[in-house]
């Protein structure tokens, strides 16, 4: 049924471009244009100040992964793309579709803000964003701003930005489908339409995963029950050229996830707590993605952007009734059972002005309203936890730029947020580069300030919450030195870090402070934490070879980052959490001619700590990955990737599974539309 509902949708995309394309008939200027060579506009970065900006210019920490290297390397999902990252920990509970955390710079999964289409996708209950359900379909680019990034971005941003932007319809209409299995019974196949007709262009795609999967708890440990997933997912981008440059866009995303999930089997009489396989566990996830942006010249001097978004999610949980331990293998009923139907909602709207004062300066402000609201019901009781709670907040923003002679670079920034639960925040950021035009050399650094403001469920949660919270804060800087190599054969970058964060927001026993709460407990949250990170990065990028007899094409690309974090916590000092020191990831990209590309992926991750005490040490580990494709034609492509070819026994989060050797292979087909 969903299929036939695509199908349709695409249909009617077509007949809306063919009905553009009769209104706005090709011009003698376009058909010239369509014999001309493609143009490639050079490397421009967004998200580290809100307005286009080239690369070479940038005074922050940013990476770019764009959908084309996605597709290249036959990456399904976007937390697969992060871990190759640099400067992030990604960590997932078991296989497709279990809780992926994104750490950024020594912090927390709830000080990374992630952005899709400029609608905040953070849960508004968790503060987190579980990117298991994302896939990279239709996604042009991700961008990874590293470092303390509340001025522009308000709460939530104290670790970075991650950035997401669908795909835009750029050139002629083109349909484009895709099949393809693999290991666990997977199965993958979707389609998609984009183009651009006169005034108006769309990008639009569908897809379906399928996978029997293996088990959330390690296998390796003695569970065996596989834990499945299942998840659709469409998305839309539909913009219009306006009248005197200006630009309407809308975009949606629709993710909906279906998966089965294992968890710990609890002693009350010993208090020990062993992983188990769990029957009948499952959740499922709905998301919905609204987004619609508005540019507009007034003048050549001061133009304006109007965003509105909304993200929703709804999520229904079912932790099962019997589990199997599988450190005692004794089977029984589950201690403390539960299902739950958590509704939450995002709202955000930004108007933001931009006016340049002659060439060298520039100024940014801008007024920012964020609404987040949560409901939490327990329905194996029928009986609401809490119900329409409300986290928002009205923010001013304020940033200069200048640039010298398109040599020295540097911004200053303010911003001031009211909330309705804590009062305010002010944050500001403070950056600065050098770019030496006849060598490539650009050096940059940074200083600024961040928080997060508390969740609903830190604030509101029965027996837990505390409404006295107030916000966390973090301080850093960076400084890094960037040098471009000649003839545009590729970048090296070196570059130190330091973040210091304060007032976090921990679960603490204390019956003073908490009281005593149901079933004789005294838990809450307060503002008792105190953490620093720092660390170096490095990243080299090579253009190995071009144009040489079986080699068309060879890039390397390999990035390196040292995290030293102290946690500070009861009068001991600790390593944070889930980090570890040293981790370096590696791509080799390899085209002998134009119809085929392979590529080597090296990952490895250090040992790090699964608790705050650093009693649970989780080993490193090394995974390599393997892909390849070959253009059987101009239309189609056939592929195939190999995950952990040396069939590593490693963990990401302790306890739980991850993939062994596999291997999936498919069909992707693209086809000119004649309109």
């Amino acid at each position: 049924m969903l299929w036939f509902v695509a199908l349709r949708v695409l249909r009617l995309c077509v007949l809306v471009l063919c009905t553009f394309a009769s209104v706005y008939p090709v011009s003698a200027q376009e058909v010239a244009m369509a014999d001309q060579p493609e143009l490639h506009a050079p490397d421009v970065v967004v998200s580290a100040t809100k307005t286009t900006m080239p690369a070479k210019q940038v005074t922050s920490a940013v990476e770019v992964i764009t959908g084309e290297e996605m597709q290249q390397r036959k990456v399904k999902t976007v937390a697969e793309a992060l871990r190759w990252a640099q400067g992030l920990a990604v960590s997932q509970s078991g296989g497709l579709g279990t809780t992926v955390d994104v750490r950024m710079r020594g912090g927390t999964p709830e000080q990374t803000l992630v952005l899709i289409d400029g609608a905040i996708v953070n849960s508004a209950t968790l503060g987190s964003y579980n990117f298991a359900n994302l896939t990279t379909d239709n996604i042009e680019r991700i961008e990874i701003l590293r470092g303390s990034q509340s001025m522009l971005w308000g709460s939530d941003a104290m670790g970075g930005v991650i950035n997401i932007t669908t795909k835009r319809g750029r050139e002629k209409p083109n349909i484009s489908g895709f099949a393809e299995y693999g290991s666990f019974n997977t199965i993958r196949e979707g389609g998609s339409l984009a183009g651009k007709k006169g005034p108006i262009d769309f990008s639009g795609s569908i897809t379906r995963v399928d996978t029997a999967g293996f088990s959330a708890i390690n296998y390796r440990r003695g569970a065996a029950e596989r834990d499945g997933y299942h998840n659709w997912q469409g998305s839309v981008r539909l913009g219009a050229d306006l009248p005197k440059d200006g630009r309407l866009e809308f975009s949606f995303r629709w993710m909906d996830g279906r998966v089965n999930f294992d968890g710990f089997a609890f002693n009350p009489t010993t208090f020990a707590s062993n992983p188990a396989d769990v029957f009948g566990a499952r959740s499922r996830s709905t998301q919905y993605v609204f987004a619609g942006n508005y540019t507009q010249p007034i003048t050549d001097w001061w133009s304006q952007q109007l965003t509105v978004s909304r993200a929703t999610e709804s999520l229904v949980s079912d932790g099962g009734m019997i589990q199997r331990n599988v450190v005692t293998g004794t089977t029984e009923p589950i201690g403390f059972p539960f299902k739950s139907q958590i509704d939450t909602s995002s709202n955000r709207v930004e108007w933001q002005h931009n006016i340049r004062i002659g060439k060298p300066l520039s100024l940014t402000a801008g007024y920012q309203f964020r609404e987040q609201k949560g409901d939490n019901r327990n329905l194996l009781t029928n009986t609401t936890t809490f119900e329409d709670k409300t986290l928002s907040s009205h923010a001013g923003f304020g940033e200069a730029q200048l640039n010298l002679w398109d040599r020295l670079f540097g911004t200053a920034g303010i911003r001031q947020d009211e909330y309705n639960v804590f009062g305010s925040a002010t944050t500001y950021r403070v950056t600065g580069g050098y770019l030496v035009k006849e060598t490539g050399t650009k050096l940059r650094g940074s200083y600024s300030t961040a928080f997060r403001a508390p969740t609903i469920n830190q604030l509101f949660f029965p027996n837990f919450g505390n409404p006295n919270l107030k916000p966390e804060r973090s301080q850093g800087l960076d400084v890094a030195i960037e040098q471009t190599l000649p003839n545009d054969r590729g970048t090296v970058s070196v570059g130190y870090f330091w973040t210091r964060y304060r007032d976090l927001i921990l679960s603490t026993q204390d019956p003073v402070i908490c009281g005593v709460g149901a079933f004789g407990t005294n838990f809450c949250a307060v503002n008792v934490g105190l953490a620093t990170a720092r660390g170096f990065e490095a990243s080299v990028k090579f253009k190995l070879y071009r144009d040489e007899p079986w080699a068309k094409s060879v890039d390397l690309l390999l990035h390196y980052t040292y995290t030293d974090t102290e946690n500070f916590q009861n009068g001991q000092v600790t390593r944070v959490p889930k980090w570890p020191r040293n981790q370096w990831s590696a791509i080799l990209s390899y085209q002998p001619i134009e119809a085929v590309r392979a590529n080597l992926e090296g990952r490895y991750v250090g040992e790090r700590f699964n608790n705050v005490g650093n009693s649970n040490p989780i080993p490193s580990f090394l995974v390599w990955n393997l892909s390849a494709s070959y253009d059987v034609t101009k239309s189609i492509q056939a592929y195939i990737r190999a995950d952990n070819i040396f069939n590593e026994k490693y963990e990401e989060v302790l306890f739980f599974g991850t993939p062994i050797r596999s291997i999936f292979g498919g069909i992707r087909i693209n086809y000119d539309l004649p309109l």
